[in-house]
């Protein structure tokens, strides 16, 4: 490919640093959308700019940020009421056909991502790591926000990939207790680095009677689906308690996207079910404090890096489902 021509009104970035994404391996799977010749993935992206065109003043030439894929329109009915994750026109760099992302050596970013998608400077000290894992942080926290996970609740993460691990360690810092359901034996042993109250193996455990049992009787407060699993979705409302709330963080797959949940459950138990999709772009800024302050450890998380010549490599590994965070980095 070429070098991409800087815009007028943005710049281009030398990519450091982009995380691989289980939205990455839907599309790596299934290759581009129908009439797409091309796609190029990768929206947990930290890089540093090259080159500003002469219409841009946001940032300089030697600036380090952190990306985020949403572009939102800005006009809107929900992006004028500040629901900018839920806008109509929505776009998302390395998703949306013709937005490239960063799983390239150069990143070009227009007028219309540095003013209505998610950048930030990345704070002194912040490594290229912690810039890219800045990203997955920032829907975690605002899940959490959105459930209000409180002090002395139990929740439940179904799924202990990278997502469901940061929905571990978001959950304690939040103060609750946390059990964590996961079939996979590699990721199970990956996630007692992060020292979960129960670990559940739902392949010979009944995970609703353990939780039960676990909460003597009551349920838990919290049952997030970190994973994209119908059948979790169901069992989650039924291992809550009554009041509880259920988010589907993780999507289903679009050829089989219906569930089955016991609505008697939700209704004469006043459970909440919840989607959560994206974030506000506070939650990105928020991310990138945290991860300044050491409240998330990335090394716990990033357990694969492999150069851009290897990212196919890179992709299936993270496909296997014995890694937990897998970063490509510039070669």
């Amino acid at each position: 490919m070429p070098e991409p021509a800087c815009p007028a009104d943005g710049l281009v970035l030398a990519m450091r640093a982009c995380g691989v994404c289980g939205s990455d391996l839907r599309r790596w799977g299934e290759g581009p959308p129908a009439g797409v010749a091309r796609l190029v993935q990768g929206h947990e992206l930290a890089g540093v700019v090259i080159e500003v065109g002469p219409r841009a003043s946001r940032f300089g030439v030697g600036d380090r940020v952190a990306v985020a894929p949403d572009i939102h329109c800005g006009v809107c009915w929900y992006c004028r009421r500040g629901l900018y994750n839920l806008c109509l026109e929505l776009k998302l760099l390395g998703i949306t056909p013709g937005l490239d992302g960063g799983f390239a050596e150069r990143v070009a970013l227009d007028g219309a991502v540095l003013r209505n998608g998610i950048v930030h400077a990345m704070p002194e000290g912040l490594g290229w790591h912690e810039g890219a894992l800045a990203e997955m942080l920032s829907s975690v926290l605002a899940a959490h926000e959105k459930c209000s996970t409180s002090l002395g609740e139990t929740v439940v993460v179904l799924g202990a990939g990278p997502v469901g691990c940061l929905h571990m360690v978001v959950a304690r810092a939040r103060g609750a207790q946390v059990m964590v359901s996961e079939p996979n034996p590699a990721r199970r042993k990956l996630a007692e680095r992060f020292a979960p109250d129960v670990m559940l193996d739902p392949a010979c455990q009944d995970v609703v009677r353990e939780v039960l049992r676990w909460t003597g009787g009551l349920g838990a407060d919290v049952v997030i689906c970190a994973n994209p699993v119908a059948d979790t979705q169901a069992r989650a409302v039924e291992m809550s308690r009554r009041g509880g709330r259920i988010v589907f963080f993780g999507g289903l797959p679009k050829a089989d996207p219906v569930t089955r949940l016991d609505a008697n459950l939700i209704h004469y138990g006043e459970r909440v079910v919840m989607g959560v999709f994206s974030y506000h772009p506070r939650f990105h800024e928020q991310a990138l404090e945290l991860l300044r302050r050491r409240a998330v450890d990335v090394g716990q998380f990033v357990t694969h890096v492999l150069p851009l010549s290897r990212v196919s490599e890179a992709f299936a590994i993270a496909a296997a489902g014995d890694a937990l965070k897998v970063v490509v980095e510039s070669d």
